[in-house]
């Protein structure tokens, strides 16, 4: 199996669990860091020139690694989308299938539904509102709970830290109110 077949085809849970829950001890190790991706939003406000205390810091010493560390996640995403892509249709289950066709979304075997992520959606206000108020939610939901899915779920939770339980479930119970309650009055 070469290099690119490797890279295009999933890894299964076995491979990529540990290995990203290898990365909370490395971390941790090699330079006293915990992982999160959240704060980043804060490093990057404080790069641009501005008047607000809070964001007047030393970005780099503070978050550089971290920024760096994203630019990491956006490189691989956009290698592993582009370059080693599965050219393959995305598989679904016929009963997830059915009950996104119950709710009007169609399974067209991309990884994102057209009549959602298409410059066509974009021009509804419907999407809009959406896209702008998930963000908003998302935003203000990782502010509020201290952090990010990732920081809580990876990191706070391998530290045993009791915030970051609480958070977790609050992220699973908030998704699935969201998945069977809310998105189907929504769309």
């Amino acid at each position: 199996m070469g290099i690119h077949e490797l890279l295009s085809s999933p890894w299964p849970w076995y491979v990529a669990g540990p290995l990203i829950g290898l990365t909370v001890p490395l971390l941790l190790l090699l330079g006293n860091k915990v992982f999160g991706i959240s704060s980043n939003l804060r490093h990057v406000c404080a790069i641009l020139p501005n008047r607000i205390p809070f964001f007047n810091y030393n970005w780099w010493q503070a978050g550089g690694w971290n920024l760096v560390f994203a630019g990491g996640i956006m490189l691989g995403a956009f290698l592993a989308a582009g370059w080693f892509g599965n050219p393959e249709p995305l598989a679904v289950n016929p009963a997830t299938e059915q009950d996104l066709a119950a709710i009007g979304v169609s399974v067209d075997g991309g990884f994102a539904p057209e009549a959602f992520f298409s410059l066509a959606a974009l021009g509804s206000i419907k999407t809009w509102l959406i896209l702008l108020g998930g963000g908003f939610l998302v935003g203000f939901g990782a502010r509020y709970a201290g952090g990010c899915t990732s920081g809580h779920a990876i990191s706070g939770l391998s530290n045993l830290q009791l915030p970051s339980l609480v958070a977790v479930i609050g992220f699973f119970i908030g998704g699935l109110i969201m998945t069977h309650l809310l998105l189907p009055i929504i769309l």
